[in-house]
């Protein structure tokens, strides 16, 4: 275990490395930082660092710079986030609130997250396979055609044309409309199947066929629909960091374009706890150079997907942590009132 003394050079170190892109030197911490120690002692301090492999000198003669084992200590001892000022809270939930269904809602989160934190922003779909039903509307489009709409509590909207092998009276379309929400709605998908297998029969047996059709039309769109899906913007700020890349952002920009890789980053986990990934701990060898920030979010405490950043580990962690937070609020409550 590191002394308080040289997390707090470590925390010295990482600041000002994150603020100048510069190596860091002991005579620069004792200038700089309210350390109550000799230069000497600090320079025992990174020595002492730097053999535990928490920092390492880039070149001959020069400062020294965080390593991914140095940037995870320095997170891991986060007293907390950085808050974001009342001016940025509005901000935020202005720019949020005018969101008009999910798809606004996700790309205006994208492009408020990239704006924040001026890196990679990454917001995953709500999936279907943790929501509930809200509302199933059936409309009659023919005689013997309905559009069937779900509902999800996360404002995701569902709609599929249904061909009944007969037609089907309003009364029938109505009754079976109410006791299909009576069944279904608060409850979750993977629940659904069970609570209406035995619906058609509650019916007239001239409308059990078209009961039936509207029964499978619903499963298939809790089936088919299941397919994750995330939205990311924010890419051309990697090109600020140039020098925080050992060879260039390529692998980077590949490892951004392949969804299958960021999904597994932010589907790892499903709550709503916040998850720092430094350098290495990135098992795709593309995110071997960058830090990801992310966080669950959703309604009544209980994540339906996940949003977060991805940028160089030379980051402001308790900046980041905390717009990433604030905004993962500020959508879970958008969606529980929408």
């Amino acid at each position: 275990m590191l002394s308080e003394r040289r997390l707090e050079v470590l925390r010295a170190i990482v600041q000002d490395y994150v603020g100048t892109e510069e190596p860091v030197g002991s005579k620069a911490l004792t200038e700089r930082h309210n350390l109550n120690v000799s230069p000497a002692t600090v320079r025992n301090d990174m020595a002492v660092l730097e053999d535990d492999g928490f920092i390492a000198q880039p070149h001959t003669s020069a400062g020294r710079v965080p390593t991914d084992k140095g940037y995870r200590l320095f997170v891991d001892k986060l007293a907390g986030v950085k808050p974001l000022s009342s001016a940025e809270r509005r901000a935020i939930q202005n720019f949020l609130d005018g969101a008009v269904d999910l798809d606004d809602v996700v790309g205006r989160t994208v492009r408020l997250l990239a704006q924040l934190t001026r890196q990679v922003a990454v917001v995953q779909y709500p999936s279907l396979t943790r929501s509930t039903v809200r509302h199933v509307e059936l409309l009659a489009m023919a005689p013997a055609r309905l559009m069937l709409v779900l509902i999800t509590d996360t404002g995701r909207v569902e709609q599929r044309l249904v061909d009944c092998p007969s037609p089907i009276g309003e009364e029938s379309v109505a009754d079976l409309r109410a006791r299909l929400n009576s069944r279904v709605v608060t409850q979750r998908f993977a629940d659904v199947p069970r609570l209406v297998q035995d619906l058609p029969e509650s019916f007239e047996v001239e409308d059990r066929g078209a009961v039936s059709a509207v029964l499978s039309a619903l499963l298939e769109t809790l089936v088919e629909e299941t397919e994750e899906r995330l939205m990311i913007g924010g890419t051309s700020n990697l090109t600020r960091f140039g020098h925080d890349f050992p060879l260039t952002i390529g692998p980077v920009l590949e490892a951004l374009e392949e969804q299958v890789v960021l999904l597994k980053l932010l589907g790892e986990s499903h709550d709503s706890g916040m998850t720092v990934r430094i350098g290495h701990e990135n098992a795709h060898e593309g995110l071997s150079s960058t830090s990801v920030v992310s966080v669950g979010y959703g309604s009544g405490g209980e994540a339906v997907a996940k949003l977060g950043v991805v940028g160089p580990t030379r980051m402001d962690y308790p900046g980041t942590m905390g717009a990433v937070r604030a905004v993962a609020r500020y959508v879970g409550q958008i969606l529980a009132e929408s």
